[in-house]
């Protein structure tokens, strides 16, 4: 059996209040990144840097042997209308034991976590004999993966696992769907719109493509885990001389998401396949992610990021089963998620054993009544902290 950590279970509340009393939008991590790290060196990291990029990187342990990588994300998405949040986005309000606003469940009461965790071996003379890791990185709202790759790639930290703090309601996740981020740029012919009929109107002509993926939608791949790939026209542009003229340019973004036995390849078939048939006037392709970090970093990313799943035996997610269920005294129910996560990279890409673990709700993220309970923190604050010492071992 485990031992009973303590956790400080008013700090971390404390902690976690502050950073969602700190915006930070992606590519405005500025403030946050400094006030993680001033916390990381108060409870006790053995070291801390922030990289070139921004992300801030702690560590704790021996400084050799094996390499476990908890992974957080320091950006939020924004508040949208201020006027639709019944309490402030940016208030931190503690009420009944739970902790609300923009950043509470995705994700900084688990980042705040996974710090108190390391609090707690440090308190408790815990001597890990290997690594770990808890990593905050920046711009995985617009470009999940991207940082991550900038740590692992760049900053040469390669561990041997990886958690993502993402919201699983305190149960554990082994894989998601991919992403492509498509741009479709439809092409018509201008007149002035007294004359339609001497023109091609790229609106309309966008229009029936939009049907075509409709007619799309129902057909696309099934995954008994990962479940159904999906698509879905997210923004429209276009592009005329005035109102009065027909517009000869319109452009649909797309989002699709790619199950299991789907590809980029076949998926930007599928859409080609839709232009042809409607015999219009387009083109589409994967977008490409460009940024700047509070750093002054460019951060480029071409936005294909593949599906993952890891088996449901790996040793990785059978052991974090066990401390789930040694701390907390329950069996987890081991599921997906059905957003995407810096998983894409880390097992999608760099095939690293990844799994998922992190307190709060999946459906409050990105939305006008994000909370956590503060319990959860405390929770996934002491499975963290045991499974580092299960994984790493002591000295």
């Amino acid at each position: 059996m485990p031992t009973k950590r303590s956790i400080q279970r008013d700090a971390l509340g404390r902690f976690a209040q502050e950073l969602v009393r700190t915006p930070s939008l992606s590519g405005q991590e500025g403030a946050v990144a400094a006030l993680v790290t001033q916390e990381m060196e108060r409870v006790g990291f053995d070291e801390v840097r922030v990289d070139r990029m921004g992300n801030v990187i702690g560590r704790f342990g021996a400084n050799q042997g094996r390499k476990l990588l908890y992974d957080a994300h320091l950006d939020t998405v924004d508040v949208g209308d201020p006027a639709a949040w019944a309490r402030p986005p940016f208030g931190g309000e503690i009420e009944k034991g739970i902790l609300y606003g923009r950043g509470a469940v995705d994700m900084k009461g688990a980042l705040a976590a996974m710090i108190y965790a390391v609090q707690s071996l440090r308190a408790g003379g815990v001597q890990l004999a290997g690594d770990l890791y808890v990593v905050g990185v920046v711009q995985e709202e617009p470009c999940e993966g991207l940082a991550i790759r900038h740590v692992i790639e760049v900053e040469q930290l390669r561990p041997d696992w990886v958690l993502l703090g993402e919201a699983t309601n305190l149960q554990l996740a082994r894989g998601q769907r991919g992403r492509l981020a498509l741009r479709m740029t439809v092409r018509g012919r201008s007149c002035h719109a007294s004359a339609p009929e001497r023109g091609v109107n790229a609106i309309y002509e966008a229009a029936r493509l939009i049907v075509g993926l409709e007619i799309l939608a129902p057909n696309l791949n099934h995954d008994a885990f990962l479940g159904k790939g999906s698509i879905a026209v997210t923004e429209i542009q276009s592009v005329a001389g005035s109102r009065n003229a027909i517009p000869d340019l319109c452009t649909l973004y797309i989002d699709r998401r790619l199950t299991a036995g789907e590809t980029e390849a076949k998926a930007l078939a599928e859409i080609k396949r839709v232009i042809s048939r409607e015999g219009a006037n387009a083109t589409v392709e994967v977008e490409e992610y460009r940024g700047v970090s509070y750093t002054g970093y460019e951060l480029r990313g071409r936005q294909h990021l593949p599906f993952w799943a890891t088996a449901e035996d790996h040793p990785w997610l059978c052991a974090a089963a066990d401390v789930v269920t040694d701390v907390l005294g329950f069996v987890p129910h081991v599921g997906k998620w059905d957003f995407s996560t810096d998983g894409v990279y880390t097992a999608g890409v760099a095939g690293i054993p990844t799994i998922g673990f992190g307190p709060g709700e999946e459906r409050y993220a990105h939305t006008t009544e994000e909370q956590v309970k503060l319990q959860d923190l405390e929770a996934a604050a002491r499975v963290y902290a045991e499974l580092a010492v299960r994984m790493l071992g002591t000295r």
